[in-house]
């Protein structure tokens, strides 16, 4: 028997997308979400997200481990290469079928995802103010913007079109970030209205997208080979997430 007056705790929620909630306890976390649209907006985040990374590496689950990685190859080899052999092996079943909980431990751990908000919400707010120097490279230099911003950066670094959404790139600066140097877009829209999209390296590979509050701002962080992103603006759940998705779809396409 279950008790749905029993608060639905954010394990629970993870194991909700993850589909390993206990049968007689999914019904109690259906009724939860329909009256709590904040966690219904997460979970619908979460499975989007599941549902790109299922698109993008289940293909790799299906392969066949590699003769050098069999455990009986592995358990015959000299001691000193046997850890940096099983760390391989973890990491090719991570890229395969260990997806839900690679994107399920990550996006639990609260230093990456507290650092990179912390720091984007503070640019944020501290650059979307300034009439008449918000940026360091103008919106009308897109080409050499990225140019520069990927050299200094290490990474590929494009500014997405979100026409679609009514926003038009104003510019970008250089940043410090968390381990290192920090890419920082702004866009804004005919009413004034501004988003940004901060990027920089970080310590995980892959995430789900995470909500965050602070100070009247809203931020969506999540992170893809390596790099963290976090598309900072209003606090509007819905405006919000039409921006990260955008940002994070045309991500995916060119690979920064």
């Amino acid at each position: 028997m279950t008790n749905r007056n029993i608060p639905v705790t954010e394990d629970e929620l993870h194991a909700y997308v993850d589909n390993e909630l206990p049968a007689e306890r999914r019904a109690d976390v259906e009724a939860w979400l329909a009256s709590r649209p904040d966690d219904a907006e997460r979970v619908r985040s979460w499975l989007a997200m599941a549902d790109a990374l299922h698109a993008r590496y289940d293909t790799v689950a299906d392969e066949p481990v590699p003769r050098r990685l069999e455990i009986e190859r592995l358990v015959r080899q000299p001691r000193k290469w046997f850890y940096g052999a099983v760390a391989a092996t973890l990491a090719a079943f991570i890229a395969g079928g260990g997806l839900g909980w690679l994107a399920h431990g990550a996006a639990a751990s609260p230093s990456t995802f507290q650092n990179f908000t912390g720091d984007a919400l503070e640019a944020h707010r501290l650059y979307v103010v300034e009439v008449r120097h918000p940026v360091e490279v103008p919106g009308s230099e897109r080409a050499h913007l990225q140019q520069w911003l990927t050299k200094r950066c290490g990474w590929d670094v494009r500014a997405p079109e979100l026409g679609a959404t009514g926003l038009k790139l104003v510019g970008g600066r250089l940043l410090p970030g968390p381990t290192g140097p920090a890419s920082f877009l702004m866009y804004e829209s005919a009413s004034g209205e501004r988003f940004t999209v901060y990027t920089a390296r970080a310590k995980t590979e892959t995430t789900q997208m995470r909500y965050a509050k602070q100070d009247g701002d809203g931020a969506l962080f999540w992170a893809d080979r390596g790099v963290g992103y976090v598309v900072s603006g209003s606090t509007d759940r819905e405006r919000l997430t039409q921006v990260a998705r955008l940002v994070y779809d045309q991500s995916e396409k060119t690979g920064g």
